[in-house]
């Protein structure tokens, strides 16, 4: 079980997942927790077996993809502080990983990296057979009432991301004219000389 709580494993694993270059993957200090080994043992392993680990199993962050996910996922804060940027697996990379490790977490690790994998593959399709299936719908309905049309907009609304507002400032601000007084004042001190 990782630091993370009391989450169920198939939980803890899918907040593992992150979504870089286009791809659903998993970054290999995660990894080396939810199969019980060390980040250096499992980079090791990865090392010895390149070959089994091609382009679209594999890849190495940049450093700005780094520091994105140091800033966006608050238990990978402690890879900041290592000169070496991570490897990222992708599903099929993950499966692979378990098998060149070979140790028994490993291969019931794996099994729940799947199964995370294909839930999350699942939800993405559900959603997008759900929007198929209101759009469908919308057609079919748009030439019969108005009210229906206005009760589909909504939807369609609420489905929309969120759309996030700017955030007011903080702090003190002064909305005033320069005062009148100083430089009245200083004007009859010159006058004055």
């Amino acid at each position: 079980m990782s630091s993370r709580g009391t989450l169920s494993p198939a939980a803890s694993i899918e907040q593992s997942i992150l979504f870089i270059r286009s791809q659903r993957v998993m970054l290999d200090a995660d990894l080396a927790v939810l199969y019980g080994v060390s980040t250096r043992v499992l980079n090791q392993a990865v090392k010895r077996n390149r070959e089994r680990f091609p382009e679209d199993f594999m890849f190495r962050l940049t450093v700005a993809e780094k520091a994105e996910v140091i800033t966006n996922c608050d238990h990978l804060r402690s890879l900041r502080f290592s000169p070496a940027l991570p490897h990222a697996f992708t599903e099929h990379g993950a499966i692979m990983l378990a098998s060149v490790l070979n140790t028994p977490i490993a291969v019931q690790a794996s099994v729940q990296v799947v199964r995370a994998f294909v839930r999350l593959r699942e939800m993405l399709t559900t959603n997008k057979a759900l929007a198929d299936k209101f759009a469908e719908l919308e057609r079919k309905v748009a030439s019969h009432d108005e009210h229906i049309q206005s009760l589909f907009e909504a939807i369609r609304h609420l489905m929309a991301p969120a759309q996030h507002k700017p955030r007011r400032t903080i702090g003190f601000r002064v909305e005033e004219a320069r005062p009148g007084y100083r430089t009245r004042h200083l004007r009859r001190a010159s006058l004055l000389f």
